[in-house]
């Protein structure tokens, strides 16, 4: 995450009125509207693609030691990836 400072975007009269509450400090401002997590990126189907594709070849026969080499990820992850997806099926 990157800083802006609040002279380059805000008027002078808001900057005095939030040096009021919070001067010196960094403070975060929330969007207006939230978007869902890997929305704007498609991270979250990305995620969802791959973690179906570990608990199919891991029904076809690939044990859970292989599917962490294969997929770079640890056996532990692994074993979470099967136990969600399993839930959520």
């Amino acid at each position: 995450m990157s800083y802006i400072k609040a002279e380059e975007i805000l008027p002078k009269e808001v900057i005095e009125i939030i040096q009021q509450y919070a001067s010196g400090v960094n403070i975060y401002i929330p969007c207006k509207e939230k978007t869902e997590w890997g929305s704007q990126t498609n991270s979250r189907v990305y995620y969802r693609t791959r973690n179906n594709k570990i608990c199919e070849r891991h029904r076809e026969g690939k044990s859970v030691p292989e599917l962490a080499y294969e997929y770079s990820l640890s056996e532990k992850s692994i074993r979470r990836i099967l136990r969600e997806t399993r839930r959520s099926a």
